[in-house]
C-alpha cells in the first residue's frame, strides 16, 4: 500500500499522542510524588500477535520501552484467556520486567469485536512489600525478600476489579492508601487510551492505521540500518564495573563486544561476571532493553517501534549475573545495573566512532528511600528519591551538569514537594564542585544535597553505583568524581561499608543523609582545554586553582 506521506506522519503522530495522552494522566492523577513529579512511568501500544511496540508515549522512560514489549509477549504466551475488559498485573521482573517496585498493567483492547492491540503501562510504585521501606534492599539474597512478586493475574476481570487480588496486594505493602491511588490511575490511563485509540480508529479505519504501523515500522528499520552502516565494520568492545553486589564487596564485571557487519550490530556479554549473591541481578530482558536505549541515544533520530531494534540482536547472556533467574535478587537492575550496560556499549561505540558519543555520565540513579512514621501527620510514609548527575564531556563541548539518568528522562521530584510531603528538610541542594572529570571538554558536575530527618523515626537505604569507579573519559579524557555517601547519626558520621550501598540506618530527628553523586567523564586530553574555559569555571567556583593545577597541568587565575 502505497501512504501519502502527509497521512503517515498524522497517523504515526497520532498513536504517539494516545500514548502521550495515558502517560499524562497517569502523571496528574497518581499520588506519589515518584510518579506525579519524577514521571516514573510509561505507557504503550503494543501488537496483538507478536507484542512488538507500536508507539510510547514521548515522556515516558525509555527503559520500559524494551522490557514492555518483553513483558507483553510473555502475557500473550502464558494468558490465552484475555477477554475484552480484563487489565492484568504483574511486577515479576523474570517475566519482561526490571524491579518488583516497577508495577505493569496490560489490557486487551478490542475494535469492531475484534483484538485490536494490547495497551500498556508501567508506574513505579514507592514499595511493594519486602526487608526495607521502598524495596531498595542492598543486602537481600533472594527475590522474596525484595516485596511481593506479582505473577500476571487478571486484576480486572471484564471491566470489574477483582477484590481479593486487590485485597492480596494491598495488604501485602506499606503505606496502601497511596498505592491504591497509584493503582487507579494506572487504570485510568489504560481507559483513556482505549478511548483515544477508538478515536482513532473510527477516523481514519483500522485497516489503513494496521497497514500504516507496518510502513512506520519497516522505515524505522531502514532509517536505523542505515546508521548501523556509518559505524565501522569490526568487533568493538566495552568494560563497566558495578561497585559490588551489596553483599560481598568486590567489583561486578560487564564485558560487551560489538560487532557491526554492514548494516548489522550484534552485542554479547561473554566473560561479564556470574550470577550475584545481592540484589545487582539483571534481567535478560532488561539488559537486552539497555542495549536498545543506548542504541537510541547514539542515534536519537529513529523513531520508536520495533522497526527500531529489528537490526540490533543480542546474545543472551546465560551464566551471568546479566540473566537472573530465579530467586536471584533484582533490585538494584533496573536503575543501576542497566546504567553500567549503556555504559559498556557507549565504550565500545566510542572505540569505533568516538564523534558520535560522549564519555560516560553519571551513571546511577541513586535510590534512596526513606521510610517512617510522622507523629505530626499520624501517618507512616515511604519518601524515594532518585537523583541526577554529570554528563560526559562530547565533540562539541562539555557535558550536562545534573543531568536525568541514561536510562529514562525521568526527573528528580522537586524538594519543595518532598519537604511538604514528608518530615525533612534538605539542608543543601547544590550543585557538587569538582566533580566535572577533566578534559578538552570537562564532563558535567554532579549533585550535593543533604536531608535532615524532622520529626518521628526513619529507616534510610539506598542502591546507588559509581562509588568505587568514578565515569571514565574518552579519548584520553579524565574520569569523573565518584559517588559518596555519608550518614550522620548521633553526632557520629559514618561512611557505608559497599561505599554505594546500604540499608538498616534507623533515623531519629536531627540525623541526615549525605549524598555527592558522580561527574561525567572528560572528552578529549585535558592538556588541550582552551585556558580562557579553564578560567570561567574558576571564576564561577566551579573548580580551585589547584584544581585547575592538578587537573589541567598548568596554573591559571581566574580572569
Amino acid at each position: 500500500m502505497s501512504f501519502d506521506p502527509v497521512l503517515l506522519a498524522v497517523i504515526q503522530n497520532g498513536l504517539r499522542q494516545v500514548a502521550s495522552e495515558m502517560d499524562l494522566v497517569h502523571e496528574k492523577t497518581s499520588f506519589s510524588p515518584v510518579i506525579s513529579e519524577g514521571l516514573d512511568r510509561a505507557n504503550g501500544i503494543y501488537h496483538k500477535d507478536t507484542g512488538e511496540v507500536i508507539a510510547q508515549g514521548e515522556t515516558g522512560l525509555p527503559s520500559f520501552i524494551g522490557v514492555m514489549q518483553f513483558s507483553t509477549q510473555h502475557i500473550i504466551r502464558l494468558r490465552k484467556d484475555l477477554e475484552d475488559g480484563d487489565v492484568i498485573l504483574v511486577n515479576d521482573p523474570y517475566l519482561g520486567g526490571t524491579h518488583l517496585m516497577d508495577v505493569r498493567m496490560l489490557a486487551p483492547f478490542h475494535y469492531a469485536g475484534k483484538l485490536w492491540c494490547y495497551l500498556s503501562n508501567t508506574g513505579h510504585w514507592s514499595d511493594t512489600g519486602g526487608m526495607v521501606p521502598g524495596g531498595f534492599t542492598s543486602t537481600a539474597t533472594e527475590i522474596q525478600q525484595e516485596g511481593l512478586r506479582i505473577p500476571p493475574v487478571k486484576l480486572v476481570r471484564r471491566g470489574e476489579i477483582d477484590a481479593d487480588i486487590l485485597a492480596m496486594v494491598l495488604g501485602n505493602i506499606r503505606v496502601p492508601e497511596e498505592r491504591l491511588g497509584d493503582l487507579r490511575a494506572q487504570l485510568g490511563a489504560l481507559k483513556v487510551g482505549a478511548r483515544r485509540l477508538t478515536e482513532l480508529l473510527d477516523r481514519y479505519g483500522a485497516d489503513v492505521v494496521e497497514a500504516a504501523i507496518e510502513e512506520l515500522k519497516a522505515r524505522s528499520e531502514r532509517l536505523m540500518r542505515a546508521h548501523i552502516a556509518t559505524i565501522p565494520d569490526g568487533v568493538f568492545e566495552g568494560t563497566s564495573y558495578c561497585d559490588s553486589d551489596g553483599v560481598v564487596f568486590e567489583k561486578l564485571a560487564i564485558k560487551l563486544r560489538m560487532e557491526v557487519r554492514g548494516d548489522d550490530i550484534s552485542f554479547a556479554f561473554t566473560g561479564s561476571s556470574p550470577p550475584c549473591k545481592g540484589p545487582m541481578n539483571c534481567p535478560a530482558d532488561l539488559a537486552t532493553s539497555a542495549i536498545y536505549v543506548a542504541m537510541k541515544h547514539v542515534f536519537p533520530d529513529v523513531p520508536i517501534n520495533a522497526g527500531c531494534f529489528t537490526p540490533i540482536r543480542v546474545t543472551p547472556p546465560r551464566g551471568t549475573f546479566l540473566d537472573a533467574q530465579y530467586p536471584r535478587p533484582c533490585a538494584g537492575a533496573a536503575a543501576e545495573v542497566c546504567q553500567r550496560v549503556m555504559e559498556a556499549v557507549f565504550i565500545a561505540v566510542g572505540q569505533a566512532m568516538p564523534e558520535r558519543v560522549f564519555a560516560a555520565p553519571f551513571g546511577t540513579s541513586g535510590n534512596f528511600s526513606l521510610g517512617g512514621y510522622d507523629p505530626v501527620e499520624d501517618r507512616r510514609y515511604i519518601m524515594y528519591m532518585f537523583s541526577g548527575g554529570g554528563y560526559g564531556g562530547w565533540p562539541e563541548g562539555d557535558g550536562l551538569t545534573n543531568g536525568c539518568s541514561t536510562l529514562s528522562i525521568a526527573k528528580t521530584q522537586p524538594i519543595e514537594i518532598l519537604e511538604q510531603h514528608f518530615p525533612v528538610i534538605y539542608e543543601e541542594y547544590a550543585l557538587r564542585e569538582g566533580s566535572a572529570g577533566p578534559g578538552e571538554h570537562r564532563g558535567g558536575f554532579g549533585l550535593n544535597y543533604r536531608v535532615k530527618l524532622l520529626r518521628g523515626e526513619a529507616r534510610a537505604s539506598f542502591v546507588m553505583d559509581h562509588g568505587v569507579t568514578g565515569p571514565p573519559g574518552l579519548l584520553g579524557g579524565a574520569p569523573g568524581g565518584m559517588l559518596a555517601i555519608e550518614v550522620g547519626q548521633h553526632g557520629t558520621v559514618s561512611l557505608p561499608p559497599h561505599v554505594s550501598k546500604g540499608e538498616g540506618y534507623v533515623l531519629e530527628p536531627g540525623d541526615w543523609v549525605q549524598v555527592r553523586t558522580p561527574g561525567g567523564g572528560g572528552y578529549g586530553e585535558p592538556a588541550a582545554r582552551d585556558p580562557a574555559l579553564i578560567a570561567r569555571d574558576i571564576r564561577r567556583g566551579y573548580i580551585t586553582p589547584e584544581e585547575a593545577e592538578a587537573d589541567y597541568g598548568r596554573r591559571i587565575a581566574a580572569e
